[in-house]
């Protein structure tokens, strides 16, 4: 879709060199057990509401987890995600949706989180789409194949009846570095009265994507900054804002639980959101 679709964004070398040396560097001084310690024990709870316009009674209160940007590799391990799971568990959530960026540098990395994520639990099943850092080496599918309880939204979408009221998932495949995204047919199976909830990794599609009949689009990408100080703020992708409203539709993008390049966080904590359903007042 052409109002969907992002352009990728391209790092130098010098750029890209940089943050590898900063990453290795640090991992090696014990970043990894920094940021577990400081971010992850535990993680924030983030609460927030989408209200919907004649919603139906059996669709009140449900609930979304939405947990993203892990980025498995120097920063993240096995273990690391004990405490998110048990929050997320304790949760009793409806749905649990991942927002991609599972792994840094490639698929590979995926085993350091598959153990934690498989623990996830949620009444109607574990849902996900993929993040740009996924792509890396076009390899996702093995990223899909180590996390077997976890259902793969690319470019499809699924329908959650509550009785006679229906929670539609859509998800689609990262606007930047996906190679079709295609948002007509992830609505397909959409149908009139559905109250839908879009996964989208990137939260600048979230324009085009919001309408009527959408209650939220969940996005990650943008790690709520990361270290949110001036300059320094402009070296990741542009951040639209942990909630933003369009029409009648809600963007939540969320500060996500990894780093890249260094193992901190400044004004952006580490974060697990919970969305709920409410009838529009």
């Amino acid at each position: 879709m052409g109002p969907v679709r992002q352009p990728p964004r391209r790092h130098s070398r010098l750029r890209l060199g940089a943050a590898r040396l900063a990453e290795l560097v640090t991992s090696t001084l014990g970043g990894r057990a920094f940021y577990r310690a400081t971010y992850l024990s535990p993680p924030r709870l983030r609460e927030e509401t989408a209200r919907v316009r004649d919603l139906a009674p059996e669709l009140e209160g449900f609930s979304v987890v939405q947990l993203t940007d892990f980025h498995a590799g120097s920063f993240l391990g096995p273990g690391d995600l004990a405490q998110v799971v048990e929050l997320s568990n304790a949760l009793e959530p409806d749905v649990v949706a991942l927002t991609g960026d599972f792994v840094t540098h490639g698929a590979h990395e995926i085993a350091r989180i598959a153990a934690d994520l498989g623990r996830l639990r949620a009444r109607e099943g574990v849902f996900a789409v993929f993040g740009n850092h996924d792509y890396r080496g076009r390899q996702e599918a093995r990223i899909e194949a180590a996390l077997p309880a976890v259902r793969f939204l690319r470019n499809a979408g699924v329908r959650l009846a509550r009785g006679s009221a229906v929670v539609a998932l859509t998800g689609l495949e990262d606007l930047e570095e996906g190679r079709v995204v295609d948002l007509d047919a992830a609505r397909g199976a959409l149908e009139p009265g559905d109250v839908e909830i879009v996964l989208c990794h990137n939260p600048l599609g979230a324009r085009a994507i919001a309408r009527p009949g959408c209650a939220a689009v969940l996005a990650g990408h943008t790690h709520g900054g990361q270290v949110d100080l001036p300059l320094l703020r402009r070296l990741g992708p542009k951040h639209p804002g942990a909630r933003v409203v369009l029409g009648s539709t809600l963007l939540v993008v969320a500060g996500g639980l990894g780093a890249i390049g260094l193992p901190l966080r400044v004004g952006a904590p580490a974060e697990i959101v919970r969305l709920r359903l409410a009838r529009q007042a």
